[in-house]
């Protein structure tokens, strides 16, 4: 059972210039949603990132708000939230693993993502994780991203050639 583990958490960054993310959020169980909301906002805070927001109608349209914001906007990082409870059909199934395959897809373009789709077998389990003052995954998705920015930065600039050696 999960609770009776303990899990290591990665210390935040710091950052020594302003960071910007763009929380991406499907409202689609709004209660859910406010609370990942409200976790990734507190912990962006904690760093002192600054923070834009963005609803979507559902989990398959948030990486490709992600994708026209890398394209088209100024953002450091993105914070990908929303809720699917498993239905009836495989419907479930094919949003569960569609959201996630573009979202890593595009972390590994380059996009600085933390991902905080919850992916649950009933509103309880959603409920539990959404929750800032429980597991927080809201919270836990933006230092996700903080540390894949911190990442960034910390090898921006640097090349490794074309192969040649001196």
């Amino acid at each position: 059972m999960a609770t009776a583990e303990t899990h290591y958490t990665l210390p935040l960054p710091g950052f020594d210039k302003p960071v910007k993310l763009l929380i991406v959020v499907a409202p689609y169980y709004k209660d859910i949603a406010d609370n990942l909301v409200a976790g990734a906002q507190a912990m962006a805070a904690v760093c002192g990132a600054e923070c834009d927001l963005i609803e979507v109608p559902g989990a398959l349209e948030v990486p490709t708000a992600i994708a026209l914001a890398e394209r088209q906007a100024q953002y450091d990082g993105y914070v990908a939230l929303g809720c699917v409870i498993r239905g009836e059909t495989t419907h479930y199934d094919t949003v569960c693993n569609d959201s996630s395959r573009a979202l890593s897809l595009l972390g590994l373009q380059g996009a600085c993502i933390g991902n905080g789709i919850l992916t649950v077998e009933n509103r309880a389990q959603a409920e539990v994780r959404a929750n800032p003052d429980g597991q927080n995954k809201g919270g836990g998705a933006a230092a996700a991203a903080l540390h894949l920015i911190a990442l960034s930065r910390k090898w921006a600039g640097q090349t490794k050639g074309i192969g040649f050696r001196p």
